[in-house]
């Protein structure tokens, strides 16, 4: 069956204004729209377009796309996939942005913020939940999860390495099986190199021209969202923690305060969560040179982040089958799915914290907490949070809307 690019524009353009809720309710959107009404993909095509996703990194879901736009009308197909997928939601957070960074200090402003923060610390422990529940299966898995919580928890271990240590386990401790031939793959290895190649050079372009520029700050926030782009294994949540250390920490450009609105303006659009990348990348160039270096810079983030998903996926794709024929490479991934358990838990700990107490240092190991800084209104908050999700399950982007007017009520009655 051959699909119009009519009318994959119109079903992949509804996915993208409509895919609110993160990973799980995208791909269920996506799995409603290929699978069951236009039945343009099987079952089975796109559970194992799935699985082939969730071992890449970046964002699973938007690369779910993008492979499915692939699978359809190849690499054109491919790209009106992805980028219907990302645009939606990326006007929405440049509109943010703005509205943030003119009036994100305003107490009003402050106040709602409050609460969102509150819902973002629930989410992330459902999030943490969710995944645990595929991811920990065995006493390797806790305990893959377990190190990797202590090593980011208490040593700052860099998250790249933490995972580079899990594959490598999963590897070597995955059981041989007789596994049947794979397919062949649909592209000669001269084509893969070519893929690489030209995607690369894509990639790579706009950062040599900053360097040609002497843009110091846009060329550092290339370089850096390229490499997050790279270690970006489970999702957005799982990479929050080490983009904030190092945004936060080592170059300083945003506060972790900062951070945590990011993460709850980018909740509360269309697309992959990822885009919280695009916000950092947008208020690192406003507090640093005002409104043309944010927009300069959020496109710079926008470029590095997701110019890679395409290239993963172009590349990959032809050989999809026969890499999930190999019993080692899914023993690595799982290993992987359990060590992103634990920086999740560890990202969720950490948003706790930040928002129960207004003074969290860094101790030698660990935060160091000053028990006189929490803050009962807070966790007030944060206990509201949990029943609208937990008890009386409200969507996710009602919950922050209603969090936030709760968070002004309770500022109005104090």
């Amino acid at each position: 069956m051959t699909v119009s690019f009519e009318e994959m524009f119109r079903v992949f353009g509804r996915i993208g204004l409509l895919s609110f809720g993160g990973p799980a309710a995208q791909i269920s959107l996506m799995q409603t729209e290929l699978v069951d009404r236009h039945k343009w993909l099987t079952e089975s095509q796109f559970l194992q377009a799935l699985s082939f996703c969730m071992l890449l990194p970046g964002p699973e879901a938007m690369q779910l796309a993008t492979y499915s736009g692939w699978k359809l009308r190849g690499v054109r197909g491919g790209l009106l996939a992805g980028l219907l997928f990302v645009l939606p939601g990326a006007a929405v957070i440049f509109a943010l942005a703005f509205g943030y960074a003119y009036f994100g200090q305003v107490p009003l402003v402050q106040t709602v913020f409050a609460g969102i923060k509150a819902a973002v610390v629930v989410i992330v422990f459902q999030a943490l939940y969710n995944l645990s529940r595929r991811a920990l299966r065995g006493g390797l898995a806790l305990t893959l999860a377990l190190g990797s919580f202590i090593a980011i928890f208490f040593f700052s271990l860099p998250f790249p390495a933490i995972i580079a240590v899990a594959a490598v386990i999963g590897l070597s401790l995955a059981r041989s099986q007789t596994a049947q031939s794979p397919p062949a793959p649909l592209v000669t290895q001269g084509g893969t190199m070519r893929t690489i190649a030209s995607w690369g050079a894509i990639w790579a372009a706009p950062l040599l021209v900053l360097w040609a520029l002497d843009q110091t700050l846009l060329l550092q926030v290339g370089l850096f969202f390229s490499k997050l782009a790279v270690v970006t294994f489970g999702g957005a949540y799982a990479v929050l923690a080490y983009m904030t250390q190092e945004i936060v920490h080592s170059y300083g450009w945003l506060s972790t305060d900062q951070m945590i609105d990011a993460l709850g303006l980018a909740e509360t659009t269309p697309g992959p969560l990822i885009l919280v990348t695009q916000f950092a990348g947008f208020m690192t160039g406003f507090l640093q040179g005002g409104p043309g270096l944010a927009v300069a810079a959020a496109l710079v983030t926008l470029w590095v982040t997701f110019v890679p998903c395409f290239l993963w996926i172009f590349v990959a794709a032809p050989y999809v089958e026969a890499l999930l024929a190999r019993p080692r490479l899914r023993g690595a991934f799982d290993a992987i799915s359990a060590s992103v358990a634990g920086v999740i838990l560890n990202l969720a700990v950490w948003f706790t914290l930040h928002v129960l107490f207004t003074d969290v240092g860094k101790g030698a190991f660990g935060p160091a907490l000053r028990l006189d800084s929490f803050s009962t209104q807070n966790a007030v908050l944060v206990l509201l949070a949990a029943l609208l999700y937990l008890g009386l399950r409200l969507p996710m982007v009602a919950g922050l809307g209603v969090m936030g007017l709760l968070a002004w009520g309770i500022h109005l009655l104090i």
